[in-house]
């Protein structure tokens, strides 16, 4: 069974029209979204007036930065144990796209956090350093592996990293719980429903969606563009071998 979603061929097969689908999905949901947001509801005063609306971005992009962390995590570890090339492949790739949303994320949610919390940044908060740590690792499984002299060894030290970091998703998730922090318990994802208005609530989770669709399609080209890359590379060396061979 793992070795049919370990082909290569059919991935490439599999994402030359569903990537294209994902991209005009994620077009559209993260449009009507944004729009919803920024133009169509009500400011909530309680929120901070109209900054609140930066959520339709900053809340989609945290979501995304756990789970695209995850994504790694699981990607690293299927690898690790059946050396499928395709896991190692998606967990390469991810890596720089999770750092994307967990930047935007820390940006955004510092624009947020000055009107609303009077500070861009609060050192001793547990979410923001969960979340800055977070960060931190996607550039040092990216250092990490680009430090390696080949591609195994890439691939083992960066999935080892990969498997120990996810430690820290759960640290964000339940931080507010535990720890002391100027955010807010959960909203959307709550024991009993969620407790946001639906006139938020919808806007908020199309426009994850969104995010969620753009971030898939963007993974797919991606890993497209890195199996190719490994096919040619593979030509390349067999062709100096069979040139070395006839000299």
């Amino acid at each position: 069974m793992w070795s049919a979603f370990a082909n290569p061929l059919k991935f490439l097969r599999l994402s030359d029209w569903l990537a294209p689908l994902f991209y005009a999905a994620s077009g559209l949901c993260i449009a009507w979204g944004l729009w919803q947001g920024l133009w169509v509801v009500p400011k909530d005063e309680y929120q901070g007036g109209d900054i609140m609306r930066v959520m339709f971005v900053h809340v989609p992009a945290a979501w995304l930065a756990m789970a695209s962390y995850s994504a790694l995590a699981v990607a690293s570890f299927i690898w690790f144990i059946w050396r499928h090339e395709l896991a190692d492949i998606a967990a390469k790739v991810i890596a720089p796209l999770g750092a994307v949303w967990t930047a935007l994320c820390l940006a955004t949610g510092s624009i947020w956090g000055k009107p609303t919390w009077g500070t861009w940044w609060q050192w001793d908060d547990a979410r923001m350093m969960s979340v800055l740590f977070l960060f931190f690792l996607f550039l040092g499984y990216m250092a990490l592996r680009a430090a390696m002299d080949t591609r195994q060894k890439a691939a083992r030290a960066g999935a080892i990293l990969a498997m120990v970091g996810a430690l820290n998703v759960p640290l964000i998730k339940f931080s507010v719980d535990l720890f002391t922090s100027l955010h807010q318990g959960a909203s959307v994802m709550a024991a009993g429903g969620p407790k946001m208005a639906a006139v938020y609530l919808w806007p908020l989770m199309i426009s994850a969606l969104g995010h969620s669709l753009l971030f898939g399609a963007l993974v797919m080209t991606s890993m497209r563009t890195e199996i190719r890359d490994r096919r040619t590379a593979r030509l390349r060396a067999a062709a100096l071998e069979g040139g070395g061979a006839d000299a």
